[in-house]
């Protein structure tokens, strides 16, 4: 059977949601490429259904400029109605979800070296506990939007300011200074450090190491944390990584400091009305418990 879109006739064309989607995030981001990427599409496609918008409404919504698309005034006037819609059709999403059953797909954001190194192996442990579900990890550094339904659940290291989600502390994240081994047998004025760039030089642990180093050369930067530990791993310098990550890493040696970085919470973050949904619910449980079992994991440098 062929799937129905829904749509309204306006002059012998047909508006098609789809079009008004595209619209919203080109209006929202203004280059065709990010809201491509946002999209998860191609950056004609986008162009495509813009041209098919403005054909249905006989309007132009954007002016095409040499560095981005900009709303025309009629395109401004669009947009809050748009964005009505859209509230709308997200929370129509969320009640859907939240009707269904233990059986199907719950998305997961996290960020990627904690969803990639510590959060599925251990959920694989336990994969029994959630048999029925097909679980889809994102893991990225930024925030995925909830309330636009761009995940179920995240798991994050700041407490959402967003309105109308809800916050759970589940764990703490503790750091430490580490290098290759051997590599601190040199004076100390020679040692080189390993640093997050100007995007995440806000972070609590890119500061305590920044203190560390002082005057010292940070040699290379990155906002990748894999980057980072495989940097310190090969003995380019010292660098602030999370314990579950370098403890129990043979290749690397933490270093004795006076005072170690105060835990980073770990939050996890839900929308109320998915919280409802029985399979959603079955997943933030499974993490809470995952995290309260492997505490130690998150905070100990020993182990």
């Amino acid at each position: 059977m062929q799937k129905r879109t829904s749509r309204n006739s306006l002059g012998g064309h047909h508006l098609q949601w789809d079009d008004v989607r595209h619209f919203l995030e080109l209006a929202r981001l203004g280059s065709l490429s990010a809201a491509a990427k946002a999209l998860g599409v191609e950056h004609s496609t986008v162009a495509r259904r813009i041209q098919s918008l403005e054909q249905s409404l006989g309007l132009r919504l954007f002016d095409r400029l040499a560095k981005g698309w900009s709303l025309t005034r009629e395109g401004e006037l669009l947009t809050v109605q748009a964005q009505r819609i859209d509230d709308e059709a997200q929370a129509f999403s969320r009640a859907v979800l939240g009707a269904s059953s233990q059986h199907g797909t719950v998305r997961l954001s996290a960020p990627p070296v904690l969803a990639s190194h510590f959060l599925v192996p251990r959920l694989a442990a336990v994969r029994s506990q959630w048999r029925n579900i097909d679980l889809q990890v994102i893991g990225e550094s930024r925030d995925a939007n909830l309330v636009r339904g761009e995940a179920d659940l995240a798991i994050r290291l700041a407490r959402p300011t967003a309105p109308g989600l809800t916050a759970r502390r589940i764990g703490e994240l503790g750091y430490g200074a580490y290098a290759a081994h051997g590599y601190t047998h040199r004076p100390s004025e020679e040692w080189e450090f390993l640093g997050y760039d100007d995007s995440l030089r806000h972070v609590p642990q890119q500061h305590w190491i920044e203190q560390i180093a002082g005057n010292r050369r940070f040699v290379l930067r990155s906002n990748d944390l894999a980057t980072l530990l495989h940097s310190a791993r090969v003995g380019l310098g010292i660098a602030a990584l999370p314990h579950f990550l370098a403890a129990g890493d043979d290749a690397l040696t933490p270093l004795p400091t006076a005072a170690y970085p105060d835990p980073r919470p770990l939050w996890l973050v839900i929308h109320p009305d998915v919280k409802r949904s029985p399979r959603v619910r079955l997943v933030a449980d499974v993490l809470i418990a995952l995290m309260s079992n492997m505490k130690h994991e998150l905070l100990d440098s020993t182990r």
